[in-house]
């Protein structure tokens, strides 16, 4: 059952990360405001920001100049415009080199989106290269969960990891969660070295 809804939930995180930038109408279908997401591409992209990351600073760029653009209003942040109920928190290094040689689309067996070339964060005219992307919270526990353990995926970006998953998390993780989600939080605090006790009590 864990597994079954982990494979449920993460390819709806899936198809709503990737909608705006596929031609498949199933997949914009998948996510309703995926039109709107696009649309907010050149109002929001660089826009100043008072969300925080998982250290509790000024959250930072996911992708950045010579990358794709990210994040699920397309502005280059882990954010999306209600964050109590958003997920895409996630910002993942996809250029770097898990220990098992794959990337987070090979392991989750999804289309390999992860080496495509998408609209630059710089310019929207021209494409760059998937490197750092915001990926659901929920699909990273699943991430997780196949890749084999927090030792075999891919890089995370702290800075620009929204402190959204980590409340979500834990959460989840005190109202009696699924065992990826308790891995999950482990994990984001092992590889943002993060206090392991640590309790976040922001309102």
């Amino acid at each position: 059952m864990i597994i079954r809804t982990a494979t449920l939930t993460l390819l709806l995180c899936v198809a709503a990360a990737t909608a705006t930038f596929s031609g498949d109408s199933a997949l914009l279908r998948a996510s309703k405001s995926g039109k709107e997401s696009h649309e907010t591409t050149k109002k929001g992209r660089g826009k100043e920001t008072t969300k925080k990351n998982v250290y509790g600073k000024d959250l930072q760029m996911c992708s950045t100049e010579g990358m794709a653009l990210t994040g699920f209003t397309r502005d280059g942040r882990c954010v999306e415009q209600q964050d109590d109920v958003g997920s895409h928190h996630i910002c993942i290094d996809l250029a770097s080199i898990a220990s098992t040689g794959k990337n987070f689309c090979g392991v989750t067996e999804q289309p390999d989106w992860c080496d495509d070339k998408m609209a630059c964060s710089d310019d929207s005219d021209e494409k760059c290269p998937v490197k750092h992307w915001c990926v659901c919270q929920w699909a990273f526990a699943a991430y997780i969960e196949k890749a084999g353990g927090c030792d075999a995926i891919q890089e995370i970006n702290c800075e620009a990891t929204n402190v959204e998953a980590l409340k979500a998390y834990e959460k989840k993780s005190k109202a009696g969660a699924d065992e990826n989600v308790v891995n999950a939080l482990k994990c984001l605090k092992q590889r943002c070295k993060l206090d392991a006790d640590v309790d976040l009590a922001i309102a």
